[in-house]
This record gives C-alpha cells, sequence and structure tokens, in this order.
C-alpha cells in the first residue's frame, strides 16, 4: 500500500512495509510513538518539493477544491506506470474520485489511513530526510498566511462586505448632503432669499450660487445651462427686487466653498450608486430584480452577509428592520408589524394600503427563495427573479381588481374572468303613492271645499251629537251646585269634538258658572234646528 502525503514543502509518498501492524485502529499510534518505530512502518518512496509558495500555494488551493495539480499529476503517473498494482492512500474521499478517474489508480480512505496520517504527521521531521525542523516550520507558517489570504480575496462570503460598507456610506452621504444644502440655503438666503422659492432643486440650487456669486452678478449672467428658460427669467426678475441683506466678498467666498462641497458630495454620491447597482447585480441578481438595489443591499447589510441572509426564513426577512417594533407589540400584547425594510421596495410601496400586508407578506417568500438561490446556486443569471416579479405583478393585479372581476372554473378547466358589464336599471320617484286621499280634479275639490265651508257633515255630527247632548245637560246641572274643576275639562273636550267644522271661537275666563249654561243653551236651538230641516 501506498500513502500520498502533502506537506508545506512537496507532495510525500511512503511504502507501508508491514501492513499487519495496521490492522487495529486504536492501536496504530504506539507504532508512531518514536521515530525508528515509524520508520519501520512506513517508508519514503518519492518526494517532490515545491519550487516556490505560488507553486504551494497552487497545489494546496487545488487540494482544497478537490482538484489535482500538475505536479502531482505528474507523480502519480510515474507510480502508476511502476506499481500501478497498489492502493493509494488518501485522506479526501472526493481527490480519490478524481486521482481514480484521472490516472486509474484505486484509492483507499477509512478510518484506518486517518489514524495512519495522523501518526505520519507527528514524526514527520523523522520520515522525510533533508530539511529541518526550522524550515518546515518557515514553510507551514508562509502556506497557511497566504491560503488565508487567497481564500479571504476569492471568498463568495466576503465579497460581500463591499456591499454592506457601500451601503452604510451611501446612507452617511445622504446625511451629510442634506444638512450642507440646508446650511447653504438658509446662508444665502440672508443675501438672495427669493432664490429658494423659486429653484427648488437642491444641486441646481447650489450650481447657480457657485456660477453667479453675488446677486447683482444674476441679471447679466446667462443660466440657461443650469435652468430652464421660464425659471431663469423668475430668477433674473426676482434678483432686481431681492429684499435680502448685502453682505461682503468674504461670505460669498465661504459659501461658494459650501457649493463645491455639495456639487462633489452629490457626483460621489451618484458614482457610489452606479458602483453599489453593478455589485448586486453581480452578488445577488435575483433579489435585486425582486426589491431594487437599495433595498436588497440593506437587508444584506442588516444579516451582515448573503449567506447569513440565506439562513433567515421568510418571516423574519418581511420583518426585518422593525425590530423594535416587534418586541414592543410582543411587550404590550398588540398587533406586531408586517413588514420592516421590505417596506421600502416598489412592489409594496404601488400597493393599496389595505393589501400591503399581503403583498409584503408573498414578497418576503419570494425574496427567501431568490436570496437562496443567489447565495448557494452556481447560476448568475436573474431569471429566476424576473419569473417571480411577474407573478407578483399579476397576483397585485388581481388583489386590486378584486370585486370588480368574477373569476369563473372548476378543477378540470382552466379559469376565465368574465367580462364586466355595466348593468344599472334607473328608476323613477312615484309621488302617487305619497297621498292616501283619492285623486280628484281640482274643480271638484273647489266645490267641495265651498259646500263644506257653507254646511258642515250632518251625519257625523247627528251620530256624535245624540249621545253627546244627554251627558252635558246632566254635567251641567251638577256643575252648578258643586263646580267640581275635573268636570270643566271632560265639558271643554266634548265641546272640541262637536265643533271640529265651525269656525274657533276666543276663549274667555269665565267669571261666572252663570255664563256657561247660556252657550250651551244656544247651541242646542241650533241642533235643534238642524234636525227640523232634516
Amino acid at each position: 500500500m501506498l500513502v500520498l502525503f502533502e506537506t508545506a514543502a512537496g507532495y510525500a509518498i511512503f511504502k507501508v512495509l508491514d501492513e499487519s501492524k495496521l490492522q487495529s485502529v486504536d492501536s496504530i499510534w504506539k507504532e508512531f510513538e518514536t521515530p525508528e518505530k515509524a520508520n519501520k512502518v512506513v517508508k519514503l518512496k518519492h518526494f517532490e518539493k515545491f519550487q516556490d509558495t505560488t507553486e504551494a500555494l497552487a497545489a494546496a488551493t487545488a487540494l482544497v477544491e478537490g482538484k489535482i495539480s500538475k505536479n502531482l499529476k505528474k507523480v502519480l503517473k510515474k507510480i502508476a506506470a511502476k506499481e500501478a498494482h497498489e492502493q493509494l492512500a488518501i485522506a479526501d474521499a472526493k481527490l480519490g474520485g478524481v486521482i481514480k478517474e484521472k490516472v486509474n489508480l484505486s484509492c483507499v480512505h477509512s478510518a484506518m489511513v486517518t489514524e495512519l496520517m495522523r501518526g505520519i504527521r507527528n514524526q514527520i521531521d523523522g520520515l522525510i530526510t533533508g530539511l529541518s525542523t526550522r524550515e518546515m516550520t518557515a514553510m507551514s507558517l508562509g502556506l497557511a498566511h497566504s491560503l488565508s489570504r487567497y481564500k479571504l480575496k476569492f471568498s463568495p462570503d466576503k465579497v460581500d462586505t463591499m456591499i454592506v460598507q457601500a451601503i452604510s456610506l451611501l446612507d452617511d452621504l445622504d446625511k451629510e448632503l442634506n444638512n450642507y444644502i440646508m446650511r447653504c440655503r438658509e446662508w444665502y438666503g440672508w443675501h438672495f432669499p427669493e432664490l429658494g422659492k423659486i429653484i427648488t432643486d437642491n444641486l441646481a440650487y447650489c450650481k447657480c450660487v457657485r456660477a453667479v456669486g453675488d446677486r447683482v452678478n444674476f441679471a447679466a449672467f446667462d443660466l440657461s445651462e443650469l435652468l430652464p428658460e421660464e425659471v431663469e427669467a423668475e430668477v433674473k426678475a426676482a434678483a432686481e427686487i431681492s429684499m435680502g441683506t448685502e453682505v461682503s466678498e468674504e461670505d460669498i467666498s465661504n459659501i461658494l466653498h459650501l457649493c463645491d462641497q455639495v456639487i462633489e458630495i452629490s457626483e460621489y454620491r451618484a458614482q457610489l450608486y452606479d458602483y453599489l447597482k453593478n455589485r448586486m447585480m453581480a452578488i445577488a441578481p435575483n433579489l435585486t430584480v425582486l426589491v431594487g438595489e437599495l433595498v436588497g443591499a440593506r437587508l444584506i447589510a442588516h444579516a451582515g452577509s448573503l449567506l447569513n441572509l440565506a439562513k433567515h426564513p421568510a418571516s423574519t426577512v418581511q420583518i426585518l428592520g422593525a425590530e423594535k417594533a416587534l418586541f414592543r407589540a410582543l411587550k404590550t400584547k398588540r398587533d406586531t408589524p408586517k413588514y420592516g425594510l421590505i417596506y421600502h421596495a416598489s412592489l409594496v410601496g404601488q400597493t393599496t394600503p389595505k393589501n400591503k400586508g399581503k403583498i409584503s407578506r408573498m414578497l418576503a417568500a419570494k425574496a427567501a427563495l431568490a436570496i437562496r438561490y443567489d447565495a448557494l446556486g452556481e447560476d448568475t443569471n436573474a431569471q429566476l427573479g424576473a419569473e417571480t416579479r411577474a407573478k407578483l405583478e399579476a397576483r397585485l393585479r388581481h388583489l386590486e381588481e378584486k370585486g370588480l372581476k368574477r373569476i369563473s372554473g372548476t378543477g378540470k378547466t382552466l379559469a376565465r374572468a368574465d367580462k364586466y358589464q355595466h348593468k344599472s336599471e334607473v328608476r323613477i320617484y312615484d309621488p302617487s303613492g305619497d297621498s292616501t286621499l283619492p285623486s280628484v280634479p281640482k274643480k271638484r275639490k273647489i266645490e267641495e271645499v265651498e259646500e263644506e265651508e257653507e254646511q258642515p257633515p250632518e251625519v257625523k255630527v247627528k251620530k256624535a251629537k245624540k249621545p253627546k247632548i244627554e251627558p252635558v245637560e246632566e254635567a251641567e246641572e251638577e256643575q252648578e251646585v258643586e263646580e267640581p274643576p275635573k268636570k270643566k275639562k271632560k265639558k271643554k273636550k266634548r265641546e272640541s269634538k262637536v265643533e271640529e267644522e265651525e269656525e274657533p271661537l276666543e276663549e274667555q275666563p269665565t267669571t261666572s258658572t252663570a255664563e256657561t249654561p247660556s252657550k250651551k243653551k244656544k247651541k242646542k236651538k241650533k241642533a235643534k234646528q238642524e234636525e227640523e230641516d232634516d
């Protein structure tokens, strides 16, 4: 059996002298307690030394990735030509498959091989002659530093640190720009206050101030490259009648320096945004298509790296950035937040407030899928993100139009959307149902009204008068003697029922009981005359 052992100095191939000593895995370490015992078990057959650190780094990188370097391939071909029947013990099973495929050597990887490698590593100084311990230590240290530097440079986990730094710097630049622009507007506003209301764009304001300087120069200066014609005319007219105070040249020069800073920072901010956009499309193209560059970069920065973000479930991605509101809601037993940083995505922003929660949940689920595809997948295209976004937009349109369209279909047949037809019936209000009186012509109505005024209704009065006249007489006799107050009220009620159709008489306070019976007697006479006429 042959053993392939990789060192910092080169490739070493050992031959096992006594395989019987390797039968017991637990007792192999006893055979490597001293260099003398180790030389009785294995013997160095071939050693291929590296020329420099670059070659050693290339070989180590190939072994880490499970590939064969050129030098190793040459060495293995020499061995395969001489001793093709021998088995090769290796530490990596993946590398063994590649060697068997390329060189046609049978490879062995087991627990016994692992213990054998450990014993060789302990006694490597005694087994390889011609290399001092000091040289081996220096080569191992140099190779370790080079390999770490290589991994740090080309690791996919570390590339997204540039995105984290870029989005943090972008936010800081926005804050500084706002402070600088606010200070510039306030400072120059003392000299020319009307300019701030006319020019609303911050960058155009600073460029105008930087180009012109003093307010007096606006009348003769050409601002056609910076402003439209209407705005330029308005600025020149306002400069002539400005209410601002006069300032010295030193003040103007300091304001101009501040404008230079604002312009430079704005240009650098635009350059940084383009850089961030390109980096996001290279590292996380599907996430960028779904939520945009800024939101995707903020999600990666919040999680720490793209790989850490890929480990989060969709529910965490949805509320990432709203941790304070989440824990406050859990503490006070209120509703938890529906969205965090994902709220600033374009799909959530264009949704109505009623559907923002639904679309943010769906977007977070698809974004979690896209993040894992970007972090762990081998493809770098944005096809998955484009398809997912199209589905989300279709779902969003369905939610917005819900209620306007009716979806019909069964499990076997495809659902189809019926065309919306406006079916409205115009109903006219019928006023005939308001009145319960029979409809009569106007002439007849006028005649009936005149007759009613001349002759009161006879039938109704007869029925009401016959039973009511007799108790009135009895009540009058009792009233003359006792005069109770309750009887008077009853009399008045009865009188009002009898005299419904007659004109109301003026009520006068009764001074004596002798006046009421005289009026009653007159009414009785009238009633008797009416009966005689009938």
